[in-house]
């Protein structure tokens, strides 16, 4: 039988997945229980998925970060150390990731069979790319959208669905943090 995938990701309102200018991490609005609640999901067993470009990305911001930085925040440490699965034609073992593994190939071939033969769930966050060809072969199970309360219009990077399929969305779940951000996750079908 097949595991769940989830597509996790940290969205602005108007759908981009960071900012540049003077925006930091979580766009300034983490809290207490968006963080307490992020540890909660990465503390079940699950593997990681990646793209290349979020696992190089990740690798420089936790190489360039110190201990007492946000960037290590007690979840980014926990998401470190799971296994992992970094999807690339260009990258080569050994990974600087605790427990990660490449998988050379097309993504779609690679959550298809990942799916059918992991023990635990599958999650990816960030991967964009990577995550709206998964959202089109119907493979991700659950969009988990964090949303955090800011519209970055002018500096916002990494449109999060920008060029995507069109997709139906069922609301399966839904909780408001620290007062201000929603976590919504929804079960994706292909529209049409």
């Amino acid at each position: 039988m097949a595991v769940t995938y989830t597509f996790d990701v940290f969205s602005s309102l108007d759908g981009f997945g960071g900012a540049g200018g003077d925006w930091t991490g979580y766009w300034g609005k983490q809290g207490p229980e968006l963080l307490d609640h992020r540890l909660g999901l990465y503390r079940e067993d699950q593997r990681m998925v990646f793209g290349a470009h979020t696992y190089r990305a990740f690798s420089q911001m936790l190489a360039a970060s110190t201990e007492e930085s946000e960037v290590r925040d007690p979840w980014v440490t926990r998401m470190i150390n799971l296994p992992a699965t970094v999807v690339s034609t260009t990258l080569k073992e050994p990974l600087d990731w605790a427990d990660a593994t490449v998988a050379s190939g097309d993504a779609v071939e690679v959550v298809a069979r990942l799916k059918e033969e992991s023990a635990v769930p599958l999650r990816s966050h960030g991967s964009l790319s990577m995550n709206r060809a998964l959202m089109a072969a119907g493979l991700v199970d659950r969009v988990q959208v964090t949303l955090f309360p800011v519209i970055t219009g002018r500096s916002g990077l990494d449109p999060i669905f920008q060029g995507a399929d069109d997709f139906d969305l069922e609301l399966i779940e839904s909780r408001v943090l620290d007062g201000r951000t929603h976590e919504l996750i929804y079960r994706p079908s292909v529209h049409g």
